[in-house]
């Protein structure tokens, strides 16, 4: 009867069924020892917690992608046809590898091991770094976890598996709407004699800017605690100031510190003096001496030449004593020389990707890495076969993952000029198309290199280098020159980023900040000189956790708490998301971004033992309020959902436009969302002030007065999305 009763649903009425449940559980029904008032003495039979209702929420989800479509493909290529990877099923013991040998002697015992080897150490970017300079990060968890189980079963040579940290924490709540702590557990589990590895941005956690020392420290702890071994930790400036904390706090979770230096520039080039070899030694004798288990080279941009790589790692090897790291990308295709040159040089560990997933804007490749050392004395020891057969799997899932696609084919030697991280380099190339300047891609690149030198030659790796790429987006969408920029009496409006900056709220850059840029930028603002984590107040972990659980209306993790410190917006639009549609992630790949198939059905298991059957029938057409009703099979049974096609909605008036030439006219620099509105009709403004805000591509822009005078007509308000020279506010 019990059973009966949890398994039969009534539609769109309200029921008793929670109530008979709990009447049929309840001991005194059981025993038989209740009376006429056993439900006025049991006041628990009225305890009915609320349904999950999961498959009607994930239903929802993907009748809202059949009618409306997923807005992370929206205007993206689909895959010719859906791919199916197979992973091998193996059941992993976890009684012997570097996982275990760093529980039990600790990492200083692990990076004396890796002093001892004389075979090259690899370390594989896949299902990190690879997925996010090829693929936008939007790789989702299930893809990741399928294969991991092979990777402990026939890669067990691997020094470490990259996995998590970078832009995967944004985008795995942003745009998968997946818990990214519930990839690392999951990953930590499905390998458990890998190390997996994640980026750090030290003060800057997983996010964007500086946070107070205990947000990070609380991070570091639960990301140890979650399954984290590696952290690299960088800073963005190379300010090792601004590691310090990060450091400390990796050191006290007894994981291992991988300290990172930036490499930037050219220690060929004397003309370029400012990052010289000396520069690089003395940064990594500081990381040392600051507590670091091994040091790493993070080239970002793929700018380390293959005489520079051995004239860097040799000096590194006779100056500091633990291991060595070597991260670079493919983006101008030699980068698997500088892997050999640096191998030949004494590297001790190296980064690259699977077959499938490197080149271009990731890593080198790893398969012919491995292959290129065997039968010397840097033998990797890796099964050349194994590694084809995880990479065939990587094929497999980079298909459908088509629409992520930057379309770049080949390498570029640009990247010596613009020096942007691979990283980047796609991110921007998807910014500029969807801001309509994709034609004029060489005006981005150069104004990335004017960028870098107008703002002092500065280390370039997130966050820093988003504030290069916004100034140089915001360049070229306004026609504005390096001249225009510096010239002290041409009012501009700066994106907020090059505003954080320039406060010093990023850090210290090598060198200082070009003085006038910053009183021009600043406009009379005092600049932040110390580091900024020791002028915050400490963050009140109790008041968040309160302030994310009245938002979410619930109980959240301690992990969750991490999430919502990092990034409270996306946070909260994560969990509303989670209200609405419920765990997503339990679907396939192809159904999270395309839906359904007519006739397709879809085996979803929502928890261990608890699996839906579902097919999708039929479709409508809308009726008179725009919905369409969406006909679906669940577990046997008809089930229908009701979505607005917001397609049929009625077309608005086009906006009007500025008048070229017409100062009364306040135009949009660039297509976006207007976020706020700091004027009212009738204010009077100067030269200089606030408008309104704009946000494009998670870049906000201030729109400022060009001239003093009074607000005639606001013509737009908050929420609204704009285009290129859309009017704005009107002058008297």
């Amino acid at each position: 009867m019990d059973r009966a009763l949890r398994e039969f649903r009534i539609r769109g009425v309200a029921t008793n069924l929670s109530f008979l449940e709990n009447v049929l559980s309840h001991e005194k029904f059981l025993t038989g020892s209740y009376t006429t008032k056993f439900i006025d003495t049991s006041p628990e039979l009225f305890d009915m917690p609320k349904r999950q209702d999961r498959a009607s929420k994930l239903l929802n989800f993907l009748g809202e992608v059949m009618v409306n479509g997923n807005p992370e493909v929206a205007g993206r290529k689909h895959p010719d046809y859906i791919h199916h990877p197979v992973a091998e099923n193996y059941n992993v013991s976890s009684k012997s590898g570097l996982k275990q040998k760093l529980a039990k002697e600790g990492p200083k015992a692990v990076a004396d091991w890796i002093l001892t080897q004389d075979r090259l150490l690899l370390t594989d970017t896949t299902m990190r770094d690879a997925h996010q300079s090829l693929l936008a990060t939007r790789v989702r968890t299930d893809d990741l976890v399928k294969i991991a189980p092979t990777y402990a079963k026939r890669l067990p040579e691997l020094f470490s598996v990259e996995c998590w940290g970078g832009a995967t924490f944004d985008v795995a709540m942003r745009f998968l709407k997946e818990c990214p702590w519930d990839r690392l557990e999951r990953l930590s589990a499905a390998m458990p004699n890998h190390l997996t590895q994640m980026l750090l941005r030290a003060s800057n956690g997983v996010g964007y800017t500086n946070y107070p020392d205990n947000a990070v420290k609380f991070l570091v702890k639960r990301s140890a605690e979650a399954g984290m071994d590696v952290f690299r930790v960088f800073d963005s400036l190379n300010w090792v100031d601004n590691m310090r904390v990060a450091m400390d706090a990796v050191n006290e979770t007894g994981k291992i510190c991988e300290a990172a230096v930036c490499y930037t520039g050219d220690i060929l080039d004397p003309n370029r003096d400012k990052y010289s070899l000396k520069y690089y030694v003395d940064m990594a004798k500081e990381l040392e001496a600051a507590g670091a288990h091994i040091l790493a080279i993070k080239d970002m941009a793929g700018l380390l030449k293959p005489a520079a790589a051995t004239q860097l790692f040799t000096a590194l090897k006779n100056e500091i004593s633990i291991p060595l790291h070597f991260h670079t990308h493919d983006t101008s295709g030699i980068a698997a020389a500088s892997v050999l040159a640096a191998s030949e040089a004494g590297v001790d560990v190296v980064d690259g990707a699977l077959d499938s997933m490197s080149g271009l804007t990731s890593q080198a490749n790893l398969g012919s890495i491995v292959a290129a050392l065997r039968n010397t004395p840097r033998d990797t020891s890796i099964n050349q076969g194994a590694m084809r057969k995880v990479s065939d799997y990587w094929e497999d899932v980079r298909a459908n993952y088509v629409g992520f696609e930057s379309d770049i084919r080949c390498g570029t030697s640009d990247v010596y000029n613009h020096e942007m991280p691979g990283g980047q380099y796609t991110n921007l190339r998807q910014q500029a198309r969807s801001l309509g300047i994709e034609e004029h891609w060489s005006e981005v690149s150069d104004a990335y290199a004017d960028v870098n030198q107008m703002f002092g030659d500065i280390i370039k790796v997130t966050p820093s280098s988003k504030v290069v790429g916004d100034m140089a987006l915001m360049m070229v969408t306004s026609s504005l020159t390096r001249d225009d920029v510096e010239k002290p009496d041409k009012e501009i409006a700066f994106p907020e980023s090059v505003v954080s900056f320039f406060r010093g709220e990023l850090g210290q850059p090598t060198g200082g900040f070009p003085k006038e840029l910053q009183k021009k930028v600043l406009k009379g603002e005092e600049p932040i000189t110390v580091r900024p984590g020791s002028a915050m107040e400490p963050l009140d972990l109790d008041l968040a956790r309160k302030t994310a659980e009245e938002m979410a209306g619930r109980d959240i993790s301690d992990n969750e708490l991490a999430s919502y410190i990092m990034y409270p917006q996306v946070f909260r639009d994560y969990v509303a998301h989670q209200n609405q549609y419920g765990d997503v992630t339990v679907l396939p790949t192809s159904a999270f971004f395309y839906g359904m198939e007519l006739g397709e059905e879809l085996v979803v298991d929502i928890e261990k033992g608890k699996t839906l059957f579902i097919s999708f029938r039929a479709i409508s057409d809308g009726d008179d309020e725009g919905r369409r009703t969406v006909f679906f099979e669940l577990n046997g049974q008809p089930r229908n959902v009701k979505i607005t096609d917001t397609s049929q909605t009625p077309k608005k008036e086009s906006a009007p436009k500025a008048e070229d030439g017409n100062e009364n006219h306040v135009g949009a620099p660039m297509p976006g969302l207007v976020v706020s509105v700091s004027v009212k009709e009738g204010d009077k403004v100067k030269r200089g002030d606030v408008l309104l805000s704009i946000e494009a591509m998670k870049m906000e822009t201030s729109v400022l007065a060009e001239r003093d005078g009074v607000i005639d007509k606001i013509i737009t308000g908050p929420g609204s999305q704009i285009d290129m020279k859309d009017l704005l506010v009107v002058f008297t």
